[in-house]
C-alpha cells in the first residue's frame, strides 16, 4: 500500500509527467539528427512497396484476379469488424486523413477506430478508480463526474487530435522544401530528363532538407509507374498534402501533359509562387508572435522583473524598519 501510495501522489505524478516530457524532447532532438537514417528506411519502404505492387500485379494477371489492396486479419481488426465500429464511428474521411499523416493501406484506418472505441473507455474507467478510489482531492461526487466525463470526451477526441497534429506537422515539413523541389525539378527538366526521372532524382536529393517530402515524390513516382492515368497520380499527392500549392502544381502538371503546353514554364511559376506562399506564411507567423508572447511575458518575464526591480527596496525598507528596533536594544543594555 505505501508503494501505491507513493505512486499515485499527485505530486509524484506531476514528476513522472515531466521526466517524460523530458524524455520526449531529447528523443526529438536525437530523431532530428537521424533524419538521413529516417530517410534511407522510408525510401527502401517505397521501393519495397514498388517491388510489391509489380509483384502483384504479375500474379494477377497469371491468376486471372484484380486486387492489389493490404489485407489486414489482425486483433484489432477482428474486434473493429464484430463491433461493427466503421459503422458506429463512421468518418467519410478518416481513410484520407491517414493517408495525409502518412499512413497507408487499412491497417491504420482500424487501429484509429480501434482507439477511438478503446480510449474513452480507458480514460473514463482510469479516472473513476483514480477520483473514487485513489486520491478524491477532497471533492465533492457533484464535481468529481464532470471532470470524470471531460476525461471521457477527451479520450473520444485523443485519437482526432493525434491525427490533426501528425498532419499538421507532415505538411509544414513538405512545404518547407516544396519550393526549393520545384527549382531542381525545373532544373532537372530543362536539362533535357522526363519527368518520372527528374521526379526520382529530386526524391533523393531533398531527403536532407524534408524526410515526408521525399517519400511522397517517391511515392508519385512509383503511381506514375503503375496508375492507369498520370492524372491520377498527381491527384493522389494533391490529396496526399492537402495544400493549396501543391494542388495548384498538380493541376498545372495535368494541364501541361493534356494540352502540351511547356512544362518548364509551368514549374517556374509554381516554384516562385510557392516560394511567394512560404515567405507569406512565415511572414504571418512572425506578425503573429507578439499576440502569443503576450500571456508569457505576463506569466514568467514580469514576476522576476518585479523581483529584480523591487527586491533590493524592500530589504533596505525592511532593514531600515529594524534599525529602531536594534538601537533601543542596545540603549537599554
Amino acid at each position: 500500500m505505501g508503494l501505491i501510495e507513493a505512486i499515485v501522489e499527485p505530486r509524484n505524478l506531476l514528476s513522472l509527467a515531466v521526466g517524460v516530457l523530458v524524455f520526449a524532447t531529447l528523443m526529438t532532438l536525437l530523431s532530428a539528427m537521424t533524419g538521413g537514417v529516417q530517410l534511407d528506411k522510408r525510401m527502401q519502404a517505397v521501393s519495397t512497396r514498388r517491388d510489391e505492387l509489380k509483384r502483384r500485379s504479375r500474379a494477377a494477371i497469371a491468376g486471372g484476379q484484380g486486387g492489389l489492396r493490404h489485407t489486414d486479419d489482425g486483433f484489432k481488426k477482428r474486434i473493429v469488424d464484430r463491433l461493427n465500429l466503421s459503422k458506429l464511428l463512421e468518418d467519410p474521411k478518416v481513410a484520407e486523413q491517414m493517408s495525409q499523416a502518412g499512413f497507408r493501406g487499412p491497417r491504420p484506418v482500424t487501429t484509429f477506430y480501434f482507439f477511438r472505441f478503446a480510449t474513452p473507455i480507458f480514460f473514463l474507467l482510469f479516472s473513476a478508480i483514480y477520483l473514487f478510489f485513489i486520491n478524491d482531492f477532497g471533492l465533492p461526487p457533484i464535481t468529481k463526474l464532470p471532470m470524470i466525463m471531460g476525461a471521457t470526451v477527451l479520450g473520444f477526441y485523443g485519437p482526432n487530435l493525434f491525427i490533426q497534429n501528425r498532419i499538421t506537422k507532415r505538411r509544414q515539413s513538405i512545404m518547407q522544401g516544396f519550393p526549393d523541389a520545384l527549382d531542381l525539378l525545373l532544373i532537372c527538366v530543362e536539362a533535357g530528363m522526363s519527368i518520372e526521372a527528374a521526379i526520382v532524382k529530386v526524391s533523393q536529393e531533398i531527403g536532407t532538407n524534408s524526410v515526408e517530402l521525399a517519400e511522397e515524390l517517391a511515392l508519385l513516382s512509383a503511381e506514375l509507374s503503375y496508375l492507369p492515368e498520370r492524372r491520377m497520380a498527381y491527384e493522389g499527392l494533391a490529396k496526399r498534402t492537402n495544400h493549396p500549392g501543391v494542388r495548384a502544381v498538380a493541376t498545372a502538371m495535368v494541364q501541361a501533359e493534356q494540352y502540351g503546353t511547356p512544362l518548364a514554364s509551368a514549374l517556374r511559376t509554381m516554384a516562385k509562387e510557392n516560394r511567394e506562399l512560404r515567405l507569406s506564411a512565415a511572414e504571418k507567423k512572425a506578425a503573429a508572435l507578439p499576440a502569443q508572447l503576450t500571456v508569457p511575458m505576463i506569466l514568467f518575464f514580469l514576476p522576476v522583473l518585479f523581483v529584480v526591480i523591487l527586491g533590493p527596496a524592500i530589504i533596505q525598507i525592511q532593514d531600515q524598519m529594524k534599525t529602531p528596533d536594534g538601537q533601543q536594544a542596545t540603549a537599554s543594555n
